[in-house]
């Protein structure tokens, strides 16, 4: 047999890959400046081939690395014939280099093995603040690209080893926070250099004039496990749609509509039908686009597929141009990654369900973000993010939904920041950070739940206001097989001078010392909650996910006045009723 065929060969080069994206994000944690990066991990590692196909994507947040592979074939294509040892790229445009948004900057470096270029090793992460029309790179009132931040088409940071100093001080000077990013990128360079020496390692190792045949080998062995779970599905057709019911400025009523079907070729996964691009900045990108349809399929078949981009040969993506999934030069679209992406996952999820009912995944929930920028005392300025304030997943046959888990799009990449080390780098303290009760939609298996989260700022700021869905709206979330979708986000900003401001729109607002609370939106249930195994519900009344009255409002059990205990006659007349 081939020894690049062979099924233990290939296991080893696959694990190796994979280890090398987790170094390099080991190197990241430890080297970057900003927290958002150090503790909440808001950056992503991989690995192409030379051709710029994705073989690794092991570490970091699946909305990133989807669509790296855009990312490296721009570099590709842009400066073929150019690309040389010691070289690094840099990029971010969504329209011309592969980008999904602009915030994240990919870092790529081209690994060379005996004057051969064999791969590429990346480090896409988002960037703390780029210029444009507000603090914090998320601008919700942009209408152009142009009001994000600065464009980066593909270019040469490094040439030949020798930082283009020109164009560092160009971007430093686009940042409200120089010295952190002028650390965070640093931060993203040194990951790649270890990364380019490992690849460079296992290539020597392997045979540098037989490693374009292991690597194809990987992504052969990628092809035909996805392959395999596509063979589940009956041949057919199913339509879904998941609703965009804000663009930032005012309701709407958009929607992202997808059509699967299932040939003799493989899937086909057709956005015909999908609403028109918006004002704001809820567009999506095409490698965006592309990474969300891409996570969407990995996350509701097997959870050991291979994780790269020779599973997706049997895919093919139709995005209509002009659309919310595909949207024309100069749209806005620096919210892409958390709204329009979240859309596009669950609505391929509500399609494949029609299909496989068995493995139908309830809804995670709209959220809404909130960025604080201010200065600190001393005068230095700070841009604050809000992750700590993260809400449930939604439940699946079998397993109830992760409490506090976070945005979608991140599957729990993103972490909980320690808010203890929040009150040192910022001028604020943490009142409350705890779970929400009777977040999570109610279902055989609860959805996760949110959590109670309030921050107390010291300082003025300028807050900027993301809303996903109408606050009070439509549901957050929704459930399957008879469960019921979780609560909506409550955000309310209490101002010093007295002002109470419950955020209905994207805004950015400038106010003086003030108190951020929100009660954070939960996951969907799955099945009918009356079924639900009642020693379950018991324990998420000790523990304080639902509260007495819910659980016999929603679940059909009934619990003892001392809050410990089913009263099983009560329970009993109830599931029966």
């Amino acid at each position: 047999m081939n020894l690049a065929l062979d099924p233990i060969t290939l296991a080893l080069v696959q694990n190796r890959l994979d280890h090398i994206s987790r170094q390099m994000g080991w190197v990241m944690t430890r080297a970057a400046r900003s927290p958002h990066l150090t503790q909440s991990h808001d950056f992503s590692c991989f690995i192409a081939d030379a051709r710029g196909i994705v073989m690794s994507q092991a570490d970091g947040i699946p909305m990133h690395t989807g669509g790296g592979g855009f990312a490296v074939r721009a570099i590709l294509r842009d400066f073929k014939g150019a690309i040389a040892p010691e070289d690094v790229f840099l990029l971010s445009d969504p329209y011309t280099a592969g980008g999904n948004h602009l915030p994240d900057w990919v870092i790529a470096r081209p690994v060379f093995v005996r004057g051969k270029l064999v791969a590429f090793a990346c480090n896409r992460a988002h960037q703390v603040d780029i210029g444009g029309g507000a603090a914090g790179t998320y601008n919700p009132t942009a209408t152009e690209i142009f009001h994000e931040g600065i464009r980066l088409p593909v270019l040469k940071l490094i040439e030949a080893g020798r930082m283009r100093e020109d164009l560092w001080r160009l971007l430093l000077l686009n940042t409200r926070l120089p010295e952190g990013l002028d650390g965070d990128v640093r931060a993203m360079i040194g990951s790649t250099q270890i990364g380019a020496e490992r690849i460079a390692l296992l290539v020597e190792e392997a045979g540098a004039d037989r490693a374009g045949e292991f690597f194809e080998a990987v992504l052969d062995h990628a092809d035909r496990r996805f392959r395999a779970s596509l063979s589940r599905l009956p041949k057919g057709a199913w339509k879904a749609e998941s609703p965009i019911d804000h663009d930032c400025f005012q309701p709407v009523d958009s929607v992202i509509a997808v059509t699967l079907s299932m040939g003799e070729s493989g899937l086909i996964v057709d956005f015909e039908g999908t609403s028109p691009q918006v004002r704001g900045f809820k567009n999506s990108s095409i490698a965006n686009s592309t990474s969300a349809v891409f996570m969407a399929l990995l996350a509701f078949f097997e959870a050991d597929l291979p994780k790269n981009e020779g599973a997706f040969r049997s895919v093919e993506i139709r995005l209509p141009e002009g659309s919310l999934v595909n949207a024309r030069p100069p749209a806005p679209m620096t919210a892409n990654t958390v709204y329009p992406a979240n859309e596009i996952i669950q609505a391929v999820w509500r399609a494949l369900a029609q299909a496989l009912p068995e493995r139908a995944l309830a809804g995670w929930p709209k959220g809404v973000q909130v960025i604080m920028a201010g200065a600190r005392p001393d005068g230095d300025r700070y841009v604050m993010h809000n992750f700590g304030s993260a809400g449930g997943s939604g439940a699946i046959e079998g397993r109830d939904g992760f409490n506090m888990i976070g945005s979608l799009i991140t599957l729990g990449g993103l972490t909980l920041p320690n808010l203890e080390d929040y009150e040192q780098f910022y001028p604020v303290r943490f009142n409350r950070q705890e779970f929400r009760c009777d977040g999570g939609g109610p279902g055989r298996f609860r959805g996760g739940t949110g959590c109670d989260y309030e921050v107390e700022v010291f300082t003025p700021a300028d807050y900027s206001i993301m809303i996903g869905g109408i606050p009070g709206g439509r549901a957050a979330s929704f459930g399957v097989g008879g469960g019921k979708p979780g609560l909506t986000q409550e955000p309310t900003i209490s101002v010093a001078d007295g002002r109470k401001i419950r955020p209905i729109n994207c805004e950015v607002e400038r106010l003086g010392p003030a108190t951020y609370r929100t009660l954070t939106a939960g996951g969907g249930g799955y099945g009918d909650p009356k079924t639900r195994d009642p020693s379950s519900v018991l324990r998420d009344v000790r523990d304080g996910f639902v509260s007495v009255d819910a659980a016999e409002r929603e679940y059909a059990v009934s619990i003892t006045s001392d809050g410990r205990g089913i009263a099983g006659a009560r329970t009993s007349q109830l599931r029966r009723a």
